[in-house]
């Protein structure tokens, strides 16, 4: 519960880049304070894929995003490497992708900063004895794998740490203005009790990603946004060590990222008259899986442990005086800072739209520096330079600190939760006594439990013995 507040600038959106604005402006002296509808995570920056970019896969397409992406790449490296799995990325080319991609692919890379270096095949097959023996060409990538519940976990921890509050299950459901027609406050509601509270402020950042649209109505203001759908299939073993994509234009069922021990095959990319409309049907799985046999041989036998599906925060390019675009894949994934007091009218709201997980540092800053030059705040970002906190449980990713980190508990006498991802009940006590009253759903973004072989069939029941026991 959020009791009435006063501060100089409010944060809608709990993923990546509300994380990151939250810090950002905390990190200047602003007095900020998020909401979140939800869980933290729990939109798209938990429903991705779990790539950090190295932009290659953008070089074509849209080459101010690539740049955007290896940039980033190279900051989220320094500042947050217990969160990234440095597992290198490969791009391949199939009987089925054009001569033409292939022949301008290593000189699209060089123009975006990205270091692309050609690899022999049998070194490939050597590494990644799975793939197609039919892929004609290949080339390592800076791509590896990115954490993103742990990313925005440490973003908010940096955040409180300057001062900042963030504040999960808060629906924002309108907002004040003055005669003049600006922000004055935002009014939003506890999703849990119902209880609704006024938060006054000088500023609004929204951040809700492909939901900024829905938030701008709220005010009085328009923002068209053109949510793609993005649907994925978590397989239950690593089918390859490294990302590998298909070294073609993106498309649906041409990306493999290893991610703790499963793959997941992605994605695809179907615009949505609505965010939430999130369903994955099954012609989605059955393409994902076909398409992936182009790199996998097999893979549609293998044990496919979920499906699920996010929504990415596209702008419409229509805004921006072209014609706009019939498919979201031919949308470019640069982000945008809106003021909508200049265009409509509605003084201290901001949006930031569009880009990637990968970049949410970046879109942090941009929106940040143009809150504070409207706040008259002259300090510079510094999140590029300040490392953020590691967590507490060691590398995530790495078994080696799981083990540790159960050893530390007790060893073979802990009390294991989850065998597959080995939660034990301490650390389950622990991620309740951080974050207060918690689903199980909660608990599986915040621990991983559930999101191994058995998909909580074991778990679930024991960690569902500890919530009612602390109600």
């Amino acid at each position: 519960m959020i009791g009435r507040a006063e501060v100089d600038v409010v944060v809608i959106g709990g993923g990546a880049t509300g994380a990151g604005v939250l810090r950002d402006l905390a990190m200047r002296g602003m007095r900020a304070l998020l909401v979140e509808r939800g869980d933290f995570t729990s939109g798209t920056s938990g429903r991705y894929h779990g790539l950090l970019h190295s932009g290659a896969r953008y070089v074509e397409s849209d080459p101010i995003s690539a740049r955007h992406c290896i940039e980033e790449n190279a900051v989220l490296r320094r500042i947050a490497p217990a969160t990234i799995e440095p597992t290198g990325g490969y791009f391949v080319a199939t009987p089925d992708d054009p001569d033409d991609y292939l022949d301008r692919f290593p000189a699209a890379c060089e123009a975006a900063g990205i270091e692309a270096e050609p690899v022999p095949l049998d070194e490939l097959f050597r590494a990644e004895p799975l793939l197609s023996r039919e892929i004609r060409a290949a080339y390592r990538v800076p791509d590896a794998s990115l954490e993103p519940w742990e990313l925005v976990d440490a973003n908010l921890a940096s955040a409180r740490e300057h001062g900042a509050q963030a504040h999960r299950y808060q629906a924002v459901i309108g907002f004040e203005r003055s005669s003049d027609g600006a922000v004055t406050a935002v009014q939003v509601r506890d999703q849990r009790s119902g209880e609704e509270t006024t938060i006054g402020c000088r500023v609004v950042v929204s951040a809700a990603g492909a939901w900024a649209g829905k938030v701008a109505a709220l005010a009085g203001a328009t923002l068209a946004m053109s949510p793609g759908k993005g649907s994925m299939l978590i397989l239950n073993r690593r089918m390859t060590t490294a990302v590998v994509n298909r070294l073609a234009p993106p498309g649906d069922g041409d990306i493999l990222v290893p991610v703790h021990t499963v793959c997941i095959l992605g994605t695809t990319d179907i615009t949505v008259p609505d965010p939430d409309d999130a369903d994955v049907t099954r012609d989605e799985v059955d393409a994902l899986l076909r398409d992936g046999e182009r790199l996998v041989p097999g893979i549609s036998g293998a044990r496919v442990l979920r499906a699920y599906a996010g929504s990415r925060p596209l702008y419409d390019a229509g805004e921006l005086g072209d014609p706009g675009h019939d498919e979201s894949r031919e949308i470019s994934r640069a982000h945008h800072v809106i003021d909508h007091g200049q265009r409509d009218g509605v003084g201290g709201l901001w949006s930031i739209v569009g880009g990637k997980l990968t970049t949410y540092r970046l879109m942090a800053r941009d929106v940040a520096d143009a809150v504070a030059a409207s706040l008259g705040v002259e300090t510079a970002c510094r999140t590029a330079d300040e490392p953020l906190p590691p967590p507490a449980t060691g590398t995530p990713y790495w078994l080696g600190d799981r083990l540790a980190a159960l050893e530390a508990d007790g060893g073979g006498n802990a009390e294991l939760i989850c065998e597959c991802e080995l939660v034990t009940q301490r650390r389950l006590d622990h991620a309740l006594d951080e974050r207060g009253d918690s689903s199980l759903d909660d608990l599986r973004r915040t621990t991983r439990l559930g999101m191994g072989p058995c998909q909580g069939a074991f778990c679930m029941p024991r960690a569902a013995a500890t919530l009612d026991a602390r109600r």
